[in-house]
């Protein structure tokens, strides 16, 4: 990768020159001993912030929340773990199962984990979205949250269980302005001519945990409800600062297919005279020219656990790659990468992806969720048995 350097003058605050004339002021001054300026060179990439946020088992969730603090799913021990910005533990809830979150602008927590049931004296391990409502007469946080409803597989849709329906799973979850909230969903229930939905769905939720609908793509004029495949990691637009409220549905989804080729896919939500529709971003591969990777690029991603997208204006998506040990960054138009500093007579973008398998501050095992907050990214390295922050070295002042 082709680092941009920015530079840092180290100069004088002021120079005095000392002319003379010889025979009448003397001898020239000799201006040796001022030191020459030296430029300082700092390549645009993510170091890490320390302390490292290590007391989890195996962190599979990280969120940056709307009520300005983090937190973290620690699948091991079934525990959401709230945090301040700087890494101070706030509080633990324990929630069956559970392996993603989400937060609503009610705060809201929307956590999916596991219902244990026992139907016809047989234990069923379902999967569920609780939730957590943090508010309490004693105070606010995770350690007063208490489990106000629960969304139960396949009840919100049907009230018949299928054999199998313990095989599908919920994965994650996208919030709305509105409180409505999309949910990616995962089983083995695919088949094409079936007049039911298919287990690999993303569904969409009311405010009050009532189903909508799952989400049909147009493709070529028709909704197709077999679009989505092995669905996983979703993103709405709306995030944390909350600086312009985004009214936004769309959402970015990811695949666990090893069948697809574009495993991360922008989807786009439209309203006309004629109705309302889904559609699928598609964009071709990207010009050499303006940058070296591209958000579409086929087969760029093998298993993208993990995506969110920069809720400040930059509009960044950021992706973690399980199987590459890797964060990638793009543009908001696919760029990989960040555009170059204003001083640096670049125009090209700065690739700033990252990562590679090991245990230093730059490296991941198994990396499977990112989050982003006051310039700050954060990364749950569950193979390693911690969260990791990095900031940007062009945000460093």
């Amino acid at each position: 990768m082709k680092s941009i350097k920015v530079f840092q003058f180290l100069g004088l605050t002021s120079i005095l020159l000392f002319t003379s004339c010889e025979k009448y002021f003397g001898d020239k001054t000799n201006l040796d001993f001022i030191e020459v300026p030296t430029q300082n060179y700092r390549e645009v990439a993510y170091v890490p912030v320390q302390p490292v946020l290590d007391n989890f088992v195996r962190p599979t969730f990280v969120l940056a929340g709307f009520d300005e603090l983090i937190y973290v799913v620690d699948n091991a021990t079934e525990e959401i773990v709230a945090m301040d910005e700087s890494g101070r533990e706030l509080g633990r809830k324990s929630v069956p199962g559970v392996i993603s979150i989400a937060q609503d602008r009610r705060l809201d927590i929307l956590a999916i984990g596991r219902k244990d049931t026992m139907i016809s004296g047989t234990l069923r391990k379902l999967t569920c979205i609780y939730r957590l409502d943090l508010s309490s007469p004693l105070g606010y946080g995770i350690k007063y949250a208490k489990i106000t409803n629960e969304v139960i597989h396949p009840f919100y849709d049907r009230t018949t269980l299928l054999s199998n329906d313990d095989l599908v799973k919920f994965n994650g979850i996208g919030t709305l302005s509105d409180n409505k909230y999309y949910v990616t969903r995962t089983g083995p229930n695919n088949t094409a001519s079936s007049a039911r939905t298919p287990d690999d769905a993303v569904l969409q939720f009311d405010a009050n945990d009532n189903f909508i609908t799952p989400i049909a793509v147009n493709v070529s004029g028709a909704n197709d409800r077999f679009y989505f495949k092995k669905p996983y990691a979703i993103s709405s637009f709306v995030k944390p600062p909350q600086i312009n409220a985004s009214s936004s549905q769309n959402f970015i989804v990811t695949s666990l297919n090893d069948e697809t080729v574009l495993k991360l896919q922008v989807i786009e939500y439209s309203e006309s005279d004629f109705g309302s529709q889904y559609n699928s971003v598609v964009a071709p591969p990207g010009d050499a020219s303006e940058a070296d990777g591209f958000l579409f690029t086929p087969y760029k991603f093998e298993q993208p656990y993990g995506v969110t997208i920069t809720g400040d204006g930059t509009n960044y998506i950021f992706v973690a790659d399980r199987e590459k040990d890797s964060i990638y960054q793009f543009s908001g138009n696919g760029f990989e990468g960040v555009t170059p500093p204003p001083a640096s007579g670049e125009t090209k973008f700065v690739k700033t992806s990252f990562g590679g398998t090991g245990v230093e501050l730059n490296q991941f095992k198994e990396p499977t969720s990112v989050a982003y907050n006051n310039k700050i990214l954060y990364v749950a390295d569950a193979g390693n048995g911690r969260v990791l922050r990095f900031k940007l070295t062009l945000d460093i002042r």
